[in-house]
């Protein structure tokens, strides 16, 4: 998922208050559960999920142990809130931008989910799909979800009177942009890949 498209999601970098987190019975929370969940997030997308330890997210999110267990759980517990969150905003994210660009609601957002410019480290959420929806059911129903919206985001600007006529060229489209991530990851040069993703997209269209 490009930047362009989780710009007002969980992407961005996390600035902490300082404030020392307490939680526990009868407490409110003195800590911003979204900029806590950002960096539990920022980790996670940095190291993968095996490999960030619990010492990593509390570092990260500046938590004691107590605190992080109160509030999340566990491990999996921070991963999968963290991973909703950024589906959200990224979902939103994009439908904003697909309203804002009219007529070329189509091409603005295969280039916002593609995002040629966005370095290796690829999207989160298929990052995770791959990493772990095999064996992780929970992982694998947020990224069904959010594959589904993104369809149909891709469907309604198709075929704005029957979203169900734009069905099968959205997913062409939602898996063109999607796999695209693919050559980024690999190092392939941006200015290829704008290229390629031009000539598929004419190919959808035909």
């Amino acid at each position: 998922m490009s930047n362009q498209a989780k710009s007002s999601g969980a992407s961005g970098k996390v600035t902490r208050s300082g404030a020392k987190p307490q939680c526990g019975p009868g407490r409110p929370r003195a800590f911003d559960e979204a900029e806590v969940l950002d960096a539990a997030l920022q980790t996670f997308w940095r190291q993968g999920y095996e490999a960030t330890s619990l010492d990593d997210l509390t570092a990260a999110m500046g938590l004691s142990r107590s605190s992080f267990y109160s509030a999340f759980g566990s491990k999996q517990g921070v991963f999968i809130a963290a991973l909703k969150s950024y589906s959200e905003a990224a979902l939103e994210a994009l439908e904003e931008l697909s309203r804002e660009a009219g007529d070329d609601a189509v091409g603005t957002m295969v280039s916002a989910l593609a995002d040629p410019n966005g370095g290796p480290r690829g999207c989160m959420l298929v990052n995770c799909i791959t990493e772990l929806a095999p064996h992780q059911e929970e992982v694998a129903a947020i990224g069904r979800h959010h594959l589904e919206r993104i369809e149909e985001l891709f469907a309604q600007a198709i075929s704005p009177d029957d979203p169900a006529k734009g069905r099968d060229k959205a997913r062409a489209l939602s898996a063109l942009a999607i796999g695209t991530l693919t050559l980024r990851k690999s190092g392939l040069p941006p200015d290829q890949i704008s290229k390629a993703l031009e000539a598929a997209r004419g190919l959808v269209a035909s």
